[in-house]
C-alpha cells in the first residue's frame, strides 16, 4: 500500500543553525493555512520535540533508523502520509553526522531536504556551504537553502547572490531575521521545554509569520510511502496499571513509548513527584529523565512520596527509572550550585551535577527478551557502592551505562526506546 504526501526534511551543516525554529516556524504556517500537518523528529531527542508538538497540535514521534529500524521508520511516516497534509521532518546535528546521518534516512525515504544556513557573519561563503552540502552526496535530493540569523533585506540579497556557478541549481528558499522574538531559549541539555517558556504560542506565530514571505508550502513535492496493514501487538501487559511521572523535573518520554504500552493493553495514569504526595494504586511505575536537579529542594521536600516509592518497591512491584528518575532514586542530589539534597534513598549513592557533558551516545543493553535499544545524555555524574546488574552497549561496541537492579526496580542513565524490542520493554513493567 502507499500513500503520497507533500513533504519536506529539514537539516542544516551543523547543530545550533536554527532547524527547530524554522521547522515549528513552517509547521504553524502551514496550520494557519488550513493545512493538517505531522512533524517527526530525527534521532534522539525530547526537547525539541515537545516545541514541534506546540507548534502543529501533534504529538511529534521520532524517526531514527538504528534506535527503531527501516521498519517501524517507515510505518510511521506512512501513518501520517494518510492523515496528514504536510510532513516535516526535523534532523539532527548536521545532515552527515552520525551514522545512520540524517542524510541516510532522508535518502532512504526519498525525501527532499532543505537546508537551513546561519547566515549570521557569513556572505558569499554562504553558497559555498550549501554547494558542499549538496555535492558530498549528488544523489540527494535538495530542495533549496533558507538562510536565518540574517541582518537585513541587503543581506539576504548578498546570500542569495552567492548561489552562482554550480550553486545555481541551489533555489534560495528566503531569510528569516536575526530575532531575538523568534528565538526559543536554551539550557544546559537543549532547549527550554516548551510549558516553561509563557510566550512561546507568540513566538510561533511570529515565526510563521516570517517564513510565510519566504518558503512556500505549495511548492513541497508530494512524496510517496509505502506501507502494510498494522499487526496488533500481543497483549502482554493487559490489565497491568502504569503511573507514569509527568511534570516540570520529569518530562522526557517519547510518544511512542506510551503508546506502545497502552497498545500491549497497559492503561495509564500521571503523577507529579513535584506535587503529588502519594501514587495512585497501580501495579508498575515509570519515572522518565527531565530536570530533577533544577526543582532539587521541592523533590527533597516532598517526603511523602519517598515513603510511598520506597513501599511500592519493597512490595516487589515494578519501577523503572531513567537518567533524572534514576537521580531522585539514590540517596543525594548535588546541584550546580554546589547544594546537596536527600532524595528518595532507594539506591545507596548519590549524584553531582557538573558544568560539563558526561555521556551522549546510543546504547543497547541485552536483556531476556532480547535487545532493548536507547541513549545517555547526562551532565551528572553517579557514584555508588552498587555493583551494576550489568552494562549497556555503546553502538560502537564499547562499554555501556550501569543498569542497576533490585526487586523489580530497574534503574540506569539509558533512555529506552521500547519500539526497539516491544517484548524486552513489556518484561520492564511485570514482575512474574
Amino acid at each position: 500500500m502507499t500513500a503520497s504526501v507533500a513533504a519536506l526534511f529539514i537539516s542544516a551543516p551543523a547543530s545550533g543553525q536554527g532547524k527547530t525554529t524554522v521547522v515549528a516556524a513552517l509547521a504553524r504556517h502551514a496550520v494557519r493555512s488550513g493545512r493538517r500537518v505531522r512533524v517527526f523528529k530525527t534521532g534522539p531527542d525530547f526537547i525539541d520535540p515537545m516545541i514541534l508538538a506546540r507548534a502543529a497540535g501533534q504529538p511529534v514521534y521520532q524517526l531514527d533508523l538504528w534506535m527503531g529500524g527501516i521498519g517501524h521508520c517507515r510505518d510511521l511516516l506512512y501513518q501520517a502520509a494518510r492523515g496528514a497534509d504536510l510532513v516535516l521532518v526535523e534532523g539532527v546535528m548536521g545532515l552527515y553526522d552520525g551514522n545512520p546521518s540524517s542524510a541516510d534516512l532522508a535518502q532512504r525515504f526519498n525525501l527532499p531536504v532543505a537546508l537551513v544556513i546561519d547566515g549570521n557573519a557569513m556572505a558569499q561563503t554562504f553558497g559555498a556551504v550549501a554547494l558542499g552540502l549538496k555535492q558530498y552526496r549528488p544523489d540527494l535530493t535538495i530542495h533549496g537553502v533558507l538562510a536565518n540569523r540574517i541582518a537585513g533585506a541587503r543581506h539576504a540579497a548578498m546570500l542569495a547572490e552567492s548561489l552562482v556557478g554550480p550553486a545555481a541549481t541551489i533555489r534560495f528558499l528566503g531569510a528569516l531575521p536575526r530575532d531575538d522574538a523568534l528565538a526559543i531559549p536554551d539550557r544546559h541539555l537543549g532547549l527550554v521545554q516548551a510549558e516553561e517558556i509563557a510566550d512561546l504560542d507568540a513566538r510561533l506565530d511570529r515565526a510563521a509569520e516570517a517564513i510565510a514571505t519566504t518558503l512556500r508550502l505549495d511548492e513541497i513535492a508530494a512524496v510517496p510511502f509505502e506501507g502494510e496493514a498494522q499487526v496488533a501487538l500481543p497483549a502482554l501487559l493487559a490489565g497491568t496499571r502504569i503511573a507514569v511521572a509527568r511534570d516540570a523535573a520529569f518530562s522526557f518520554t517519547y510518544p511512542a513509548n506510551l503508546a506502545l504500552l497502552q497498545s500491549m493493553g497497559a492503561s495509564l495514569t500521571f503523577f507529579s513527584p513535584l506535587r503529588d504526595e502519594s501514587l495512585p494504586p497501580v501495579d508498575a511505575i515509570y519515572l522518565p529523565g527531565g530536570y530533577p536537579e533544577l526543582h532539587a529542594e521541592r523533590l527533597a521536600g516532598n517526603h511523602a512520596l519517598h515513603q510511598a516509592l520506597r513501599t511500592h518497591v519493597q512490595a516487589g512491584k515494578a519501577l523503572l527509572a531513567e537518567c533524572g528518575g534514576m537521580m531522585l532514586l539514590f540517596e543525594h542530589l548535588t546541584d550546580l550550585h554546589g547544594r546537596r539534597h536527600a532524595m528518595v534513598g532507594l539506591l545507596p549513592g548519590e549524584t553531582c551535577m557538573l558544568s560539563t557533558l558526561q555521556s551522549l551516545a546510543l546504547q543497547a543493553v541485552d536483556f531476556d527478551g532480547g535487545e532493548l535499544r536507547g541513549h545517555s545524555f547526562h551532565h551528572s555524574r553517579l557514584s555508588t557502592p552498587l555493583s551494576p546488574a550489568q552494562y549497556g552497549r555503546t553502538q560502537r561496541g564499547g562499554r555501556g551505562e550501569a543498569l542497576f537492579r533490585q526487586q523489580g526496580l530497574t534503574a540506569t542513565y539509558i533512555h529506552f526506546y521500547w519500539p526497539s524490542n516491544p517484548r524486552a520493554a513489556a518484561r520492564l513493567f511485570l514482575t512474574s
